[in-house]
């Protein structure tokens, strides 16, 4: 007999990531992954090239530089910020520190699948709550810990849905939570949601030592995905746990420096916030005004549902050249918002 791996091994769907290419289009509109359509700070990719002389040393394995620039940037202590391969990186370090067979990992109704695939990973058992229209229900997270609830994970705003909780939904969530519970905040989108309802988080940290983290990437609105940079605002206690279980060297030295570069560019930073502020609520609206149901989004993609017909409006999509990411659970599209070209040709296309 072979060996066996642990069953939560087996509970795991490979996760499949969205396709790049359509037969015969060479520059298919990438609308499946929530990256930035203007790309990086050009001072990001010009700071990864310089880095390159030296990749034939290891980097700084505590990422110092990029502590303190995200310390700066954040008005936080460096000694609270642990920096990662990408966030899926520190979420699997989480649920490998605190969870493990005959305990629950317990997050929303339509959460982002890496929370339960790390979970399944170490063996923990996933409950999920039951959404409210699409949004995480805090009052049915809350009623759902057990004895054996070590950690709760909830996006905000939430993948693949785009819909978020304000400041005193979370607020609630994080007084009602036993102080044995682990409360993971994940805020990717935080840097595109102005409103002042909204809270990404960071302050529960300090007030709530050892029982709220907040994760944060440079893989959104820095542009820097294909450098996987993730970064978590956690007490030093909790990091120092963390790195006992992580990567010895979890970013590469380019992907420091670019991030460290891309901090410092407040122009291009500025300037990808306003164009997803342009382009998010017309597209909502022009597919609204087609019928199409779309849930309100606080990140820098919509949500489209087609209930019965999601297939047939994929292919539409594709055969006009454009990517998108289907949610089958969801019965619906995900789209990021692309370039002014690529939001039209999405209505275009959909329209039709």
């Amino acid at each position: 007999m072979s060996p066996q791996p642990r069953p939560g091994i087996l509970k795991i769907a490979n996760y499949v990531a969205g396709d790049l290419t359509i037969p015969g289009v060479a520059h298919p509109a990438l609308l499946c992954a929530n990256e930035s359509p203007l790309g990086p700070s050009p001072a990001a990719v010009s700071a990864a090239r310089e880095a390159l002389a030296n990749v034939h040393l290891y980097p700084d394995a505590d990422t110092r530089l990029l502590c303190e620039a995200l310390a700066k940037q954040h008005g936080l202590d460096p000694s609270w910020i642990m920096c990662g391969t990408g966030s899926e990186s520190l979420i699997e370090v989480l649920c490998r520190a605190y969870a493990g067979p005959g305990d629950e990992v317990l997050m929303p109704q339509f959460s982002f699948p890496m929370f339960a695939i790390f979970a399944n990973a170490v063996g923990a058992t996933v409950v999920n709550a039951p959404s409210a229209n699409f949004t995480a229900d805090v009052d049915a997270l809350l009623a759902a810990v057990t004895p054996q609830t070590k950690l709760v994970f909830i996006a905000n705003p939430n993948n693949p849905t785009g819909t978020w909780v304000d400041r005193a939904a979370i607020a609630r969530l994080v007084a009602g939570l036993p102080e044995r519970v682990m409360l993971v905040l994940d805020s990717a989108y935080a840097e595109y949601l102005a409103d002042p309802a909204y809270d990404a988080g960071l302050h529960y940290v300090t007030e709530h030592p050892g029982r709220v983290v907040v994760l944060r990437t440079f893989s959104k609105l820095y542009a820097l995905a294909g450098l996987r940079i993730g970064w978590m605002h956690a007490d030093p206690k909790t990091i120092d746990l963390l790195r006992r279980a992580r990567f010895i060297f979890p970013v590469t030295a380019p992907s420091q420096a670019a991030a460290i570069a891309a901090l410092g560019d407040a122009a291009h930073v500025q300037r990808s916030v306003a164009h997803n502020t342009q382009w998010l609520p017309w597209l909502a609206k022009e597919l609204s005004s087609r019928g199409i149901e779309v849930l309100p989004s606080g990140g820098n993609f919509v949500l489209a549902r087609f209930p019965g017909k999601w297939r047939e409006a994929e292919a539409a999509l594709r055969a006009k050249g454009v990517i998108v990411r289907a949610i089958p659970p969801l019965e619906g599209l995900r789209i990021s918002v692309g370039l002014e070209a690529d939001n039209r040709a999405v209505v275009a296309a959909l329209s039709a």
